[in-house]
């Protein structure tokens, strides 16, 4: 009981009484080791557990508890073996052969869990057992590298023990017909595959709807049997003539019967399914025929109308398209438009075939549509308001064609105000509408501001810069009456960043609650941002949650596997094998990560742990890349902002696949970074006779190899990430952010992070060969001491400068400085690691000579060039941190005087309640930086703190 209610202290309490009493009760030494572990003793936790699991266990409470403990610690691989130990013991154990079996599937390991399978299903002869076997060798041959022993050994094997059952008729459930339908799919016996389905067993397949028609279509496609295809999508739209796919088959099938002269056998049947349709007549009068019985239909049906358009498309694309009398694409659409304009999905149905419309004719096609919404008649200047919702959401649909026809896109400034304006009315009209709406309901209008929004971004784009501060109004406004609206503030959450204010971001994307997958695929919106305007607390938080999410990923699908044996569902066993491995070789995982270990070093390392401890306990080291590389998947979902940009200024697949390349490098870039930084503390000082290269062969000099090997590998990504910069590639406003290495190598932050490294590997040398005829090695340390103070120096040039100004009444932030700063503050701490670093190796030179000065009684003894060059360059690094630290404090006094209420709002378009919002909207933006700037100043004040310590 206390620790169902998280009590752990007590229930370990409660565990010692009871060991007092009987000190060999195994359950209580479990109970006490969870409570053990979830109090943070890792270690007593697993001593008690492998002290109870070496007794071999076999009563039911002690293994439960102890399945308990080993999976909050990750290790699932022991509780195989604590049930391997029970059946033995207990062999005809059915329940304990069950466990271990789950227990295999939980690690994956499928060539056990055949056997566990099948000794299951020896001691009880139930079918599922047997079939938990013929479902791991299915697992063997999709895990198997090689795909030839898998076709000829696994799967073969797997039929023949289905076929015996088969021959036995001992197949009872459905989800035993699935399995077979599987195997023979995989073993592309898709002959044999239909025989299944079409015959006696396929009765059985009845959970879904329509499951045996979609399996034997399925199979007609891979045989390439065109006849049945057409045939049976034929008959399937007789019986629901608004199933999409079965059009899209029916046209599929008729054209490849007409590409292929087909023609029906003279006296039998036509196919296996029924009549055929082989020739565009046919089609024709088919399509024609759905719309007449539709029109008797009780409830209107979209899908004949839509199959019309794709038809005409089809035939254009042939280039045949006149012979046929189907009707001017334009009057269909216009019809269409009558018929379900009320329909949100209108519009949607409509973008997919606006290609059928001239360019020409786009015009008149809006005025058509619009004659025919019953607006009531207004006066000349005013603005005719819809009476009722139909007629708002007809007007809403042309308004969307509107913006995808291009129509809005070719106005000047004073026309796309004119249409803002318009369509705020509209906002504010339709809210009327909405007054019953639920808090978690949208409102029937959020689309007119939504549409306002976006102008307004075609105008910031093409240099106005109020109209930025414009959008965020709008769209604060849109969520003050709509407070669920996950449009308005992903679209809230990307403005605010390209602005350079990061906090409003963190409320933004925590209201929008996103579930499981979403950190993956949405998550990017958050981590991108926050660390790199200076909110290290909040991007700490960010990458917790992501990493939270990939990491239970793993225990979690496990779970999933396990039901889904239970119950049967073998189907869904690859499908989530394919989810994990899609999840582990994630770039946003790999991304979160590598930010998240560099951004723990640049919080704490030196300043509240050594960097040597804080690497050990992330278990990173410089030999070791766990990044898949080959395998990455990028998962983020870069259309989740809605979009009405016609097909020229939508993202498109080019952008894709550069926005991945671009990731991947930068990536790279950190990742080796990270690596490099890694490896510091492995050279840190060893003491070794001059000359031993020979015994240090496993030890030290491997290491420095190492060091120099990802320093090259770091230069040639560098040098490839320059090159993609060299595109100078724009995405679409709202299409992916493009990554920080512009930044990192335009401010020098790039020049400065390699030179540091350099300068490592010649602090190595002078520390192998020692202080005598070094003076080389020397001048050459002295040289690079010298040039990274220069190029700190430039990197802090390049932060100076106002973060807000207000000019010509309006704001105008500069992100570019903030981000500038924070690269500052990163590249600073590397540049102190790699001083500590110079530190170890020269203190002990140092003492060195100190000694035998005594011992000489010289004091004519030269001190070596190599420390002053060394105290120079810590304390110009302590001149220029302070100057930082003044120039933030300078900054942060600038933000809190910067009085914004007397922005002279000159712009008469903002109404009254616009400005309040306006007012918030400032406020948060200034808030935002002034906290950027504080983070940014504590964390230098404890970097200086470390660089005072640094004196030899």
């Amino acid at each position: 009981d206390y620790l169902d209610n998280g009590n752990n202290k007590m229930a370990i309490q409660q565990a010692d009484k009871l060991l007092k009493k009987h000190k060999d009760l195994h359950c209580a030494k479990v109970l006490k080791a969870i409570g053990l572990q979830r109090t943070g003793k890792q270690d007593e936790a697993y001593a008690l557990a492998q002290e109870v699991a070496a007794l071999e266990p076999t009563d039911d409470n002690s293994l439960q508890a102890l399945t308990i403990l080993y999976r909050e610690m990750h290790r699932p691989e022991l509780v195989t073996k604590l049930y391997e130990a029970a059946v033995k013991k207990v062999p005809n154990s059915e329940e304990y052969h069950s466990h271990l079996f789950m227990a295999y599937a939980r690690v994956g390991e499928y060539k056990k869990m055949q056997q566990a399978g099948m000794a299951l299903y020896k001691i009880v002869p139930k079918n599922p057992y047997y079939f938990w076997s013929v479902m791991s060798l299915i697992m063997q041959s999709i895990s198997a590298q090689d795909e030839n022993l898998s076709k000829t050994m696994f799967l073969p094997l797997a039929e023949r023990m289905v076929e015996k059952m088969v021959k036995e008729d001992k197949i009872e459930a459905e989800a035993e017909v699935e399995l077979y339908y599987m195997i023979l799919e995989r073993l592309e016996k898709y002959k044999e595959a239909l025989d299944v389905v079409r015959g006696k067993l396929g009765e059985k397949l009845t959970s879904e709807l329509q499951s045996r028609e979609n399996k034997c279509m399925a199979m007609y496609k891979k045989l390439c049997r065109w006849p049945e295809c057409n045939a049976l999508s034929r008959r399937l739209l007789l019986k629901n003539s608004d199933d999409w796919q079965f059009y899209i088959t029916y046209f599929d099938s008729v054209f490849q019967l007409i590409d292929e002269s087909w023609t029906p056998p003279p006296e039998e049947e036509h196919s296996l399914e029924g009549e055929v349709h082989y020739s565009i007549e046919q089609a024709v009068k088919f399509i024609e025929e759905r719309i007449t019985e539709e029109s008797k239909s009780s409830r209107p049906l979209r899908g004949p109308y839509l199959a019309k358009l794709e038809l005409i498309r089809r035939l254009r694309y042939r280039g045949c398209n006149d012979e046929y009398k189907l009707g001017d694409p334009e009057e269909l659409m216009f019809q269409y438009f009558k018929k379900f304009g009320d329909k949100p999905c209108c519009f949607t149905d409509l973008k997919v075939f606006v290609d059928l419309l001239p360019s020409s004719q786009y015009t008149k096609f809006i005025s058509q549509l619009l004659e025919v919404i019953p607006l009531p008649a207004a006066a000349e200047s005013e603005v005719a308001l819809p009476a009722d919702i139909k007629a708002l959401q007809q007007h809403l649909c042309v308004v969307q064609l509107s913006r995808l026809l291009g129509i809005y896109h070719t106005m000047d400034k004073k026309q796309k105000l004119t249409v803002v304006r318009e369509l705020m009315l509209r906002y504010r009209h339709g809210l009327e509408f909405g007054k019953s709406c639920l808090k978690t309901e949208l409102q029937f209008s959020d689309y007119y501001c939504l549409l306002a929004v976006h102008l307004l971004l075609d105008l910031w784009l093409e240099g106005e810069d109020m109209a930025v501060w414009q959008c965020l109004t709008l769209l604060e406004e849109g969520l003050s009456h709509s407070p669920s609206n996950a449009q308005f503030k992903l679209l809230l959450i990307r403005i605010y960043c390209r602005l350079g204010a990061f906090e409003p971001v963190a409320e933004l994307y925590s209201s929008l609650d996103a579930k499981h997958i979403q950190h993956d695929t949405i998550g990017y919106l958050l981590t991108r941002y926050a660390e790199s305007l200076g909110h290290y607390a909040a991007a700490s938080q960010s990458c917790n949650f992501a990493l939270r999410f990939f990491h239970s990923n793993q225990k979690d699908t496990s779970e999933y596997i396990i039901q889904a044996y239970k119950y049967g569902a073998f189907e869904k066993i690859p499908e989530f094998i394919a989810f994990r491995n899609r999840l582990n070789s994630s770039l946003h995982f790999a991304q979160v990560r590598t930010e998240r270990m560099l951004l723990d070093l640049l919080l704490e390392a030196n300043i509240s742990t050594s960097l040597e401890e804080s690497i050990k306990s992330m278990s990173l080291s410089p030999e070791e890349d766990d990044i898949p590389w080959k395998d990455l998947r990028d998962n983020r979902d870069l259309t989740v902002l809605f979009n009405w940009d016609p097909k020229d200024r939508d993202i498109s697949e080019e952008h894709r696949k550069l926005s991945l390349e671009e990731e991947t490098m930068w990536l790279r870039i950190r990742s080796l970074t990270l690596r490099l930084i890694s490896g510091l503390p492995t050279l840190s000082h060893t003491i070794q006779p001059k000359n031993s290269e020979k015994t240090a062969e496993n030890g030290v000099s491997s290491k420095i190899d190492t060091i120099r090997t990802l320093l090259q590998q770091l230069e040639a990504a560098v040098d490839s990430g320059k090159k993609f910069l060299e595109q100078k590639i724009q995405y679409p406003v709202l299409g992916p952010p493009p990554t920080r290495m512009a930044g990192f190598f335009s401010n020098g932050s790039c020049q400065c992070q390699t030179s540091l490294f350099y300068l490592v590997s010649d602090i190595y040398e002078l520390d192998t060969n020692g202080l005598e005829d070094s003076a080389e090695i020397q001048e050459r340390i002295g040289n690079s001491f010298k040039s990274l103070v220069e190029r700190l120096t430039d990197l802090f040039n390049k932060c100076k400068g106002d973060l807000i100004e207000v000019r010509d009444g309006t704001l105008k932030t500069h992100p570019n400085l903030l981000e500038n700063l924070v690269f500052f503050v990163e590249t600073i701490s590397m540049a102190l690691w790699v001083s500590s670093y110079c530190d170890s190796v020269l203190r002990p030179f140092k003492s060195n000579l100190q000694k035998k000065k005594k011992k000489k009684k010289e004091s004519g003894v030269a001190m070596p060039p190599v420390f002053t060059h060394f105290l120079d360059y810590v304390t110009e690094l302590q001149t220029l941190t302070s100057n930082v630290i003044d120039h933030i404090k300078g900054l942060e006094i600038i933000l809190t005087a910067l009085k914004l209420e007397e922005l002279s709002l000159k712009d008469t378009l903002l109404l009254q309640e616009e400005k309040k919002f306006t007012k918030t909207v400032q406020g948060k933006v200034q808030s935002s930086y002034h906290h950027s700037v504080q983070e940014i100043g504590e964390l230098l004040k404890k970097r200086l703190d470390t660089i005072k310590k640094l004196k030899i």
